[in-house]
């Protein structure tokens, strides 16, 4: 495990401010200059006052800082929860000497809970630059909750470099999961070119996440590039974008709380891309597909219920979708026993891959996941006791 530092003109100030003991809960990534920006966030009905205030300082494409609180995600907590995020962004800013609107503020945790801000302003109090952390593992560090371990991914674009940090185990399914993905590039590129630039690859990699259906109230993603390193070309920019977000998306579904493995689900000839992406959703989601995966059962019949769920894309018919465990086809080939043996054994891998072909079109999408585990039960019945 390599250090990863921020790229050029990002450093970052981590601390513990009392949210929990034992462990760092405050992060700020700042750049020396404003950056241009592009952010994404949860469509939940239940959005957070982090979301709340970052999806307002989002909208200008001009950030210069980005905050972490973990381990409270200060959702559900009324008109006191939403002035507590205004007041820590506006704190930040002035210690920083930027304007408030330039700081985008992502919080993480335990629902219902307000920040504790008496430990919060004292903290603040002192608070300033120069700010003294350059290392990005630190940074993801500081981000976990449930996490395993942090999420680092990093990416060459010309002479910029593209840098990511991730958190997120559970309560994923992103809808722009409780999930939380910075990435910091010093490439110059213009704000409304990077804003359709990040919406295309989060759609083929975080939007492209599910661990268990369910759409965190703070799921935000954000690229902040400050320029530093001089332009770069659209198309050399944006597949280091996607390096990176695929990365942290393959390293967020791997570690789903009580993950062992991960869940990789492909599916082509379809109609358009949202009928590919919809098939390949129902598989990844499925409760018994999951559970198949975790006990390395090569069940297609669990695959074709979830394909069959689609009940209103009419034009799916049975007799021309073929599925794959692998490079193993198991429908409409039938597997013997033999066969099936080999694919179980295959399947204790780390990563399994399922494949889906519609026979419709010529559309595919990719989908990634994980098993279902008696360990994601005991996380989550446990969560806050």
């Amino acid at each position: 495990m390599h250090d990863v530092s921020l790229p050029t003109g990002f450093r970052a100030h981590i601390a513990n401010i009392g949210i929990k003991d034992d462990t760092d809960d405050f992060t700020v990534v700042a750049s020396d200059v404003p950056c241009t920006s592009a952010a994404v966030f949860t469509r939940s009905r239940f959005s957070g006052p982090s979301v709340v205030v970052s999806r307002r300082h989002a909208e200008g494409r001009t950030l210069q800082a980005a905050i972490v609180i973990s381990k409270n995600a200060n959702v559900a907590t009324g008109a006191e929860g939403l002035a507590n995020a205004e007041e820590v962004a506006a704190s930040v800013a002035t210690s920083l000497g930027i304007d408030a609107s330039g700081v985008l503020l992502t919080s993480t945790g335990v629902i219902g809970r307000p920040y504790p801000m008496d430990r919060v302003r004292a903290h603040l109090a002192s608070f300033g630059p120069p700010l003294d952390v350059d290392d990005a593992r630190a940074v993801a560090t500081a981000m976990m909750t449930t996490d395993t371990h942090a999420k680092v991914a990093e990416a060459a674009a010309g002479t910029a470099r593209v840098v990511g940090v991730a958190k997120g185990v559970g309560m994923i399914e992103p809808d722009m999961a409780t999930m939380i993905a910075l990435v910091f590039t010093d490439a110059e590129v213009a704000a409304d070119e990077l804003d359709a630039v990040f919406r295309r690859v989060v759609a083929r990699t975080f939007n492209s996440l599910s661990v268990d259906t369910d759409t965190s109230t703070s799921d935000t993603a954000a690229v902040l590039a400050n320029g530093l390193a001089g332009p770069v070309e659209p198309d050399v920019l944006e597949d280091a974008l996607h390096s990176v977000c695929l990365d942290l998306t393959r390293q967020l579904a791997s570690d789903g709380e009580g993950a062992t493995r991960l869940l990789v689900v492909r599916v082509g000839g379809a109609r358009d891309d949202d009928q590919a992406k919809r098939v390949a959703k129902a598989v990844v989601n499925s409760p018994l597909v999951k559970t198949a995966v975790h006990g390395a059962d090569p069940n297609w019949g669990r695959v074709a219920m979830a394909i069959g769920k689609c009940s209103d894309d009419t034009d799916i018919d049975e007799d021309r979708v073929a599925i794959c465990f692998g490079d193993q086809e198991v429908y409409p080939s039938l597997v013997d026993e033999a066969g099936l043996a080999a694919l179980s054994t295959a399947m204790q891998a780390d990563e399994v891959h399922i494949g889906v072909d519609l026979g419709i079109g010529p559309s595919s999408w990719t989908v990634y996941g994980c098993d279902l585990s008696d360990g994601y039960v005991r996380i989550n019945a446990d969560y806050t006791t």
